[in-house]
């Protein structure tokens, strides 16, 4: 019976939380800034009206322009069950990711416009900066280092999950590494590059951005929850745990909407300081972890 219950609540998440979090941080939001915001399932509709819609695409684009979006789709698709269902080790989605994103970035290139090479150079920055501070989150998931119930211990793991999710942040080109509110070109990283994406094209680009979000969040939570000896006095077994990830995972996309109304994009000079102290803070962090 708990098998079926189990495979139940994987099921309605791994359908259903992608558009609940992408609504709720769009609500939140706009709470933030005063305004009454979108529906909770708006972006179900947005997606499903735009996947009824032929592309709008000129003369000068190949069959790049038609697979890109759709292996995107696959890439966080691919991510989304590995998190969810862990059928496979976490040391494989850094490569999902780099297919996401070079999805993205030859999306941007065929088109062949400033803005798309400008936000592809942006991408390809915070992806360099990110991924080996990522791949460190992904060697502690995957080890048995556990945090302990020790004053020391808690402050260390709080420390080290708040820099895991500032890199999540930070691949998901959420405040202060990008500024989802703004419509300048100028400023954009993602939204720059699909800048040219329409119809069903568009509709797969936003729907992987959606999933990518879900996955990385859950990521995060599954990492706190499975290296925790906190827990293993309240919830004994394993289904105890998976029913948390839903309410924390709402509580870090009612967090993130808030982030992205209150907090600005810091200059691109900043990036690289940034993350790279990071890398070094979250190494540091790992081992006090595993030494505690």
């Amino acid at each position: 019976m708990e098998l079926i219950i189990y495979i139940f609540y994987l099921s309605l998440l791994f359908i259903f939380l992608p558009f609940l979090l992408t609504g709720i941080i769009r609500k939140v939001r706009a709470y933030a800034q005063g305004r009454k915001g979108p529906k909770l399932i708006q972006f179900y509709w947005e997606v499903s009206k735009a996947f009824l819609k032929v592309p709008v695409l000129h003369n000068y684009f190949s069959e790049i322009s038609n697979l890109a979006p759709r292996v995107a789709l696959y890439s966080s698709f691919m991510i989304w069950t590995i998190v969810l269902f862990e059928w496979a080790p976490f040391i494989l989605i850094p490569f999902f990711l780099a297919l996401y994103r070079f999805s993205f970035i030859g999306f941007a290139m065929e088109g062949a416009t400033s803005f798309g090479g400008m936000a592809s150079g942006r991408e390809i920055l915070l992806s360099v900066m990110v991924e080996p501070t990522f791949i460190l989150m992904i060697l502690a998931a995957q080890s048995h280092i556990e945090i302990s119930e020790t004053p020391q211990g808690i402050l260390i793991g709080i420390l080290f999950l708040a820099l895991s999710f500032m890199t999540i942040l930070a691949e998901l080109a959420k405040p202060p590494f990008d500024d989802p509110r703004t419509h300048l070109e100028l400023t954009m990283v993602h939204e720059a590059m699909i800048l040219e994406a329409s119809g069903r094209q568009l509709a797969y680009f936003e729907l992987a951005s959606s999933i990518k979000l879900s996955a990385l969040l859950v990521f995060l939570v599954k990492l706190a929850l499975e290296h925790s000896k906190l827990f293993d006095y309240i919830f004994m077994n394993h289904l105890g745990r998976e029913f948390l990830i839903l309410p924390i995972v709402v509580v870090l996309a009612i967090l993130i909407g808030f982030w992205e109304a209150n907090s600005v994009r810091r200059k691109w000079t900043w990036i690289p300081e940034f993350m790279g102290l990071t890398f070094i803070a979250i190494l540091i962090l790992g081992s006090l972890v595993k030494l505690s």
